[in-house]
């Protein structure tokens, strides 16, 4: 389980608990800091949620989680995987998806999963989870940018919009005001951290959630 605290999360990304814009650097985004992301015009109401299941569902799940963390990857491919089928696409279970980042690759990530809007989020959210080990490895900024947009053509976005969402300076300092606003709100400490029905609970099996899920329904 990736451990933080908002502040410090924030920090990483700016290396000095300032903000960051995406310079227009053409071969691959880069991070340089500027001041106070969150006054910064910054409109994190402008984030879209991704959402599965049935909005009168009657349990709702947010998970909080990060696409460069490893405990994430595995809540997905073991987990997630299942809540889908067992509840999210049965109508028991609303499921919101909301990023944590970590690092300037989990913004990246971020970035190019939304890039195709909300049909196609969770998708390549799947995909990026189930390949983070290759397109983490080694933490070279050119390489793991290659390789997003790889996906996102894989997805059936052009270069020209994957291009347009990762230079995106308005989209990544409103993405990083609302993942701060929310994880001050729910008071997330670590990842992946799921909501239940307004509840804090940490990662946990799938028989675990059914008993939770089972006992609410």
């Amino acid at each position: 389980m990736n451990r933080f605290t908002p502040l410090l999360a924030g920090a990483a990304i700016a290396l000095a608990g300032g903000t960051f814009a995406y310079a227009q650097s053409g071969a691959q985004p880069s991070i340089t800091m500027i001041q106070e992301v969150a006054s910064d015009g910054a409109e994190s109401s402008e984030v879209v949620e991704m959402v599965m299941g049935a909005e009168d569902a009657p349990i709702t799940i947010i998970e909080y989680a990060s696409f460069t963390c490893s405990h994430c990857a595995t809540f997905h491919e073991n987990t997630l995987s299942q809540l889908k089928t067992d509840y999210v696409d049965t109508g028991k279970v609303k499921f919101i998806f909301r990023e944590v980042y970590f690092d300037r690759f989990g913004l990246w990530a971020s970035m190019v999963a939304r890039c195709g809007g909300e049909e196609r989020f969770f998708g390549m959210a799947d995909i990026l989870m189930k390949t983070q080990a290759e397109w983490t490895r080694g933490g070279d900024p050119v390489a793991i940018s290659d390789s997003l947009r790889k996906t996102g053509r894989m997805a059936g976005l052009g270069d020209d919009q994957i291009q347009a969402c990762l230079q995106n300076e308005d989209s990544a300092k409103a993405l990083v005001s609302w993942y701060q606003e929310n994880a001050s709100a729910d008071g997330i400490e670590a990842t992946p951290t799921l909501i239940i029905d307004g509840e804090k609970h940490s990662n946990m099996s799938y028989s675990d959630l059914r008993k939770i899920l089972d006992a609410k329904l």
